[in-house]
């Protein structure tokens, strides 16, 4: 019991990091003149994500413990989003895009990575305790939901959705968990005197896992999944607040406070996560895999034809099916890689995970998502009640339609692309 709340607290703190700025940055950014960049600031996270993860994992597996070289991750990229953070407020309005995306990218450069390393950390510690992963990690894994929850509700509540105080939430959160993460169970790396290839030395084993077609499958999936993943956490919080430039949705509570709304979300994934252990062993990975995929479609389609006003039923919905998008694709995924693959390189081969999903399939899918939103929407100042504010304003239903669209031919063509037999992961 002892060992699962050290976990617990860990994962708590992990996306309680993220939560603090990933859904509201963008309400920061189109008001201080970088709107056209809130693509570009999604998409450095999965920029990053494709090499740091595995680099990171590569030293993990090979010379730096899993659990320090997470909080030597997390001191770094606290430290800097804290500097970005006091930055932006001793900035205000003439903010530059330079100095604060510089700061923002060492800080998220340095913070994607523990998002593998955690979870390398917490199998390595369940393993050690003779605990079953697929039983035991799903449960623990709900307190990061709720974590990165309470981090959405405090920079609401506290009005930070607007300001730069949300990096310094981040940052200071991370600071904690970098000095927690040195007093977690000490993880494996391994042993040194026996001769090995330079692929074994560098650590890049990993990627022979492309040589088998079933992983090269799932791998290529990961990533077309990846786009759709930072989609609605770079502009669902825009879009909703945008129905503030009409009247008759002002005064809404979706408009007013777009990021508890958007927690719903999350709420359901807290929920979702709970599931995984009896989907799997039901379904399998690659009916898991296709929920989650036709998931995305209704996330997408019902955001399109919602409003905060007599059509937030609509976007509640979208909420709940976003805990079966997300979850029933990246934990059940992680646990697929944890099982597919050898002890000696589950931090390189959890790595290369984060690669597809967070990396190369997010950073397309931000630049695609920032094209489309360019396409069809501007940010524009609007009188309103409260004075004149701006709003980002267009034709979101095609927007939506758009991303929706793509989801659907992922899932379609994942019905004839992969194959996988065993009924248990």
């Amino acid at each position: 019991m002892q060992l699962k709340l050290r976990l617990i607290i860990m994962n708590f703190l992990q996306f309680a990091i993220w939560g603090a700025y990933l859904t509201c940055m963008g309400r920061y950014l189109g008001p201080h003149g970088m709107g056209g960049y809130i693509g570009l600031f999604y998409s450095i996270q999965g920029i990053v994500s494709i090499f740091m993860p595995a680099l990171l994992g590569i030293v993990a597996d090979r010379w730096i413990p899993a659990q320090k070289m997470l909080g030597i991750s997390h001191a770094i990229s606290g430290a800097a989003m804290i500097l970005a953070g006091v930055y932006g407020l001793g900035a205000g309005d003439h903010a530059s895009f330079s100095h604060l995306f510089t700061l923002y990218t060492i800080a998220v450069a340095f913070y994607m990575p523990t998002l593998a390393l955690s979870n390398s950390v917490a199998y390595n510690a369940l393993d050690q305790a003779g605990m079953d992963t697929v039983k035991a990690f799903p449960p623990i894994r709900v307190f990061g939901t709720v974590g990165f929850i309470v981090s959405m509700w405090i920079v609401d509540l506290l009005g930070f959705q607007e300001s730069a105080m949300q990096f310094v939430v981040s940052g200071g959160i991370g600071l904690v968990l970098a000095a927690y993460a040195f007093t977690l169970p000490a993880c494996p790396i391994a042993k040194t005197g026996e001769k090995k290839s330079v692929v074994e030395a560098l650590g890049l084993k990993a990627f022979s896992l492309f040589k088998e077609k079933r992983m090269a499958v799932f791998f290529i999936f990961s990533m077309l999944l990846g786009v759709s993943l930072q989609i609605t956490n770079g502009f669902a919080n825009p879009y909703i607040s945008s129905f503030g430039a009409k009247a008759e949705f002002a005064q809404t509570f979706g408009v007013q406070h777009a990021n508890m709304l958007v927690s719903l979300s999350q709420i359901s994934e807290t929920l979702c996560i709970l599931l995984i252990p009896f989907c799997l062993k039901k379904f399998g990975i690659k009916r898991v895999m296709l929920i989650a995929m036709f998931a995305w479609v209704l996330r997408f389609g019902l955001f399109g034809v919602g409003n905060p006003g007599a059509g937030v039923w609509l976007f509640v919905l979208s909420m709940i099916v976003y805990g079966v998008a997300f979850d029933f694709f990246n934990i059940s995924g992680s646990l697929f890689v944890d099982k597919e693959t050898d002890i000696t390189m589950r931090s390189s081969a959890q790595g290369l995970f984060m690669l597809m999903t967070n990396g190369i399939g997010a950073t397309i899918g931000t630049f695609g998502a920032q094209f489309v939103v360019n396409r069809f929407c501007s940010w524009q100042t609007v009188a309103t009640e409260a004075g004149e504010r701006m709003f980002l304003v267009g034709d979101w239903v095609s927007v939506w339609g758009i991303f929706a669209l793509y989801a659907l031919i992922v899932a379609v063509t994942f019905i004839f692309a992969f194959r996988y037999k065993k009924e248990n992961v």
